[in-house]
């Protein structure tokens, strides 16, 4: 029985580590490195301005396409070095129609449609019109996503050095004042900005985000539909020995899901493989070749990508330790009914939607938690996809 209850003690220490370092300890500890790295900078080279094309991946995006098209066509990069192409996943819509008439009625030459013939994500929407690119670099942004004119000249100055092999840009919400959904959505995407904006100028970020991000066609990876390569890149690219940057001011902008069912579908969506994601490569574990980015990755994405199972072993523990008497027990009493009355709070207001900010944080850190799950469950029984339907409060 005692040794029973030392391994159960264990259990309850490690999930309550996991969990504390996932979601505080380690921006704390990225603070203390950005002290430490204070005189890193990040360096751009402005005379840098190769050829780009700039794909856009759309799947029955005809509410945004034209506006799309639009925006990226008044990007401040010069003419004779920039292309864009549409990239088709299999649009039933009207999508095709739009870019069509968009390059006839403009007199666009530099523009074209690329159609995948089956649909099977944004993933292989790429691989397949990467294909037919010829420029030096490659541009990725979401048919919802609205650049400034400076994104691409931006994204080009981060190359400074030839270690570089990735860039991704600064993703900001437009409506992240209208609703509280959209309110938690932004709070946590702020803290996970400082984060890599500390992790890029100390070496290399963890992820890049979908929106915006851009590497050499010659680096290109070619990737099964199922992954993505805002999150596999900088991974790759680090175990390679390069480096994976983020610039804060190559921005790009977005709505947040203004609906709770739209944040969920898309955070069910982001974990369709958390699973092998924990670890997806045992040579980040070889700190002699990646560096920092050992420690970044287990920070900032393992003990994230744990937080499913993390949770349920505290509670549990928690509770097995707080059978019997003494002091002892009364501390893991008190213990459980903290992370007891945390899941009712968040109950509470999936219950009421009340307008209490902090509130709604708890209920937004669970749904998280959730989400997490049930891409757990989609992957065990089969059912994670490599594509998905767009959440229409973010259009």
């Amino acid at each position: 029985m005692r040794i029973f209850l030392i391994i159960v003690q264990f259990v309850f220490c490690i999930s309550v580590f996991v969990i504390f370092w996932a979601m505080i300890g380690y921006s704390f500890s990225l603070k203390i490195l950005s002290k430490i790295y204070k005189k890193r900078k990040l360096v751009k080279d402005y005379d840098h301005v190769p050829t780009v094309t700039v794909m856009v991946v759309a799947h029955n995006e005809e509410a945004v396409m034209e506006a799309k098209l639009k925006n990226i066509t008044e990007l401040d990069y010069p003419e004779d070095k920039i292309e864009f192409l549409i990239s088709s996943d299999n649009s039933t819509d009207r999508t095709n129609e739009i870019v069509t008439e968009f390059i006839e009625k403009n007199g666009i030459k530099n523009m074209r449609l690329f159609c995948a013939t089956k649909r099977m994500g944004k993933t292989n929407a790429q691989n397949e019109a990467q294909k037919t690119v010829t420029t030096e670099f490659l541009v990725m942004t979401d048919a919802n996503s609205m650049l400034e004119k400076s994104a691409v000249r931006e994204l080009m100055a981060a190359f400074a050095t030839d270690d570089v092999a990735y860039v991704t840009g600064c993703l900001r919400y437009i409506n992240a004042d209208e609703n509280s959904t959209a309110k938690a959505e932004n709070t946590y995407w702020n803290g996970d900005l400082r984060n890599r904006e500390i992790e890029s100028r100390i070496q290399t970020i963890t992820a890049g985000n979908g929106a915006l991000y851009a590497c050499r066609n010659a680096d290109y990876l070619v990737l099964k539909p199922i992954r993505g390569h805002d999150a596999n890149m900088p991974m790759y690219y680090s175990i390679a020995g390069k480096r994976a940057l983020f610039n804060p001011d190559a921005v790009v902008y977005e709505k947040a899901g203004e609906e709770d069912k739209d944040e969920y579908k898309r955070k069910v969506r982001m974990y369709r493989g958390i699973t092998r994601s924990v670890l997806p490569d045992i040579r980040i574990l070889n700190v002699f070749r990646c560096k920092w980015y050992s420690y970044f990755y287990f920070g900032h994405r393992s003990c994230r990508y744990q937080l499913w199972f993390q949770h349920p072993l505290a509670l549990i523990s928690s509770a097995i330790l707080m059978i019997g008497t003494g002091w002892f027990n009364i501390v893991f009493m008190c213990i459980f009914a903290c992370q007891m009355l945390f899941y009712l709070l968040a109950l509470i207001q999936w219950a009421a939607n009340t307008k209490n900010r902090y509130l709604k944080m708890i209920f937004y850190y669970c749904m998280t938690i959730v989400a997490q799950w049930n891409g757990v469950i989609n992957i065990v029984t089969g059912k994670s996809k490599p594509f998905w339907e767009k959440a229409e409060s973010t259009r």
